[in-house]
């Protein structure tokens, strides 16, 4: 699988990772063993998680924990998630930190995202602090943002995080033009989640409450070419990943094969140019200026 170099960070990460919110409830020990054991050996080496995902740490730790010199781990923080305190407090965060290093069952990650945090929160420095302190400690080789919208447009201009993750695909383009060019003279790590956008096209119909809804809803009014072409998700995910700044993105599933069908998609390499401008077009002659970021 193609590698990239993630910004400052210097780390070679492969151009897929695996999210870690879909294992965190329903799934047993025993298929995450195998699905994270096939992505591994697909070369996917980029596991991310959050200490708010159920059980997806525990689950993580006790599947590849043993096999730590083979992927790079990122973690998110932020929410309390069971801790006695509430969001954004600098002890709760603390606390939350320690406890995933456990569930992880290793001594430091690679990198601990601060979790949708706000501009608002983030102007305080507190957040801010709790995570310097973890990278001085070594429970972390580096400290990233996780978010979008203005929220991670400020904390991309701290100037004080290696890394971004961000929403980005074909239904939601707007950190292209609002964060990515700030990452990229920053040289920040920028890993994307939601990729595909939920490959929401591909259904008749999608309830409200369902997340993928909203991108639903812009997919009917963006009516891409592509959508009804055979290759419609391989045609998604290479728009995402030939997006300048884009290191890797992040795909959460429950089936051990999605690796290897996901590594045969990008077989075909970056989107041609033409196609990637054309989805360009189309979503700045649609998208109206409340099709913000999804966090």
């Amino acid at each position: 699988m193609e590698k990239r170099t993630y910004g400052k960070t210097g780390m070679e990460v492969s151009v897929l990772g695996f999210g870690g919110s879909e294992i965190g409830s329903g799934v047993s020990q025993s298929d995450v063993d195998k699905l994270l054991g096939s992505a591994i050996d697909e070369g996917l080496n980029i596991i991310d998680t959050a200490e708010c995902y159920g059980d997806s740490e525990e689950l993580i730790g006790r599947a590849i924990s043993h096999r730590r010199d083979d992927f790079y781990l990122f973690t998110k923080c932020g929410h309390a998630a069971g801790v006695d305190g509430p969001d954004w407090d600098p002890r709760t965060l603390a606390e939350t930190i320690d406890r995933s290093l456990k569930r992880l069952k290793v001594d430091h990650v690679d990198m601990i995202h601060l979790h949708s945090c706000s501009e608002e929160v983030l102007r305080q420095g507190a957040v801010i602090e709790v995570l310097q302190r973890a990278k001085q400690e070594g429970k972390t080789r580096f400290i990233g943002y996780s978010g979008d919208t203005t929220d991670a447009l400020y904390a991309v201009r701290t100037d004080v995080f290696d890394s971004l993750e961000t929403s980005l695909n074909v239904a939601d383009q707007e950190a292209i033009e609002l964060t990515l060019p700030e990452a990229i003279k920053r040289d920040m790590g920028v890993t994307v989640k939601r990729p595909i956008a939920n490959a929401a096209w591909l259904f008749d119909t999608v309830e409200p409450n369902d997340y993928a809804y909203v991108y639903w809803n812009r997919l009917r009014d963006l009516n891409y070419g592509f959508q009804s072409e055979d290759d419609s998700i391989g045609t998604a995910l290479r728009f995402t990943l030939s997006t300048p700044g884009v290191h890797t993105a992040i795909v959460g599933t429950q089936k051990p094969d999605r690796w290897h069908q996901n590594a045969e998609l990008l077989k075909a390499g970056p989107l041609e140019a033409e196609r990637y401008e054309e989805i360009r077009r189309r979503w700045k002659e649609i998208a109206p200026a409340d099709w913000t970021g999804r966090t």
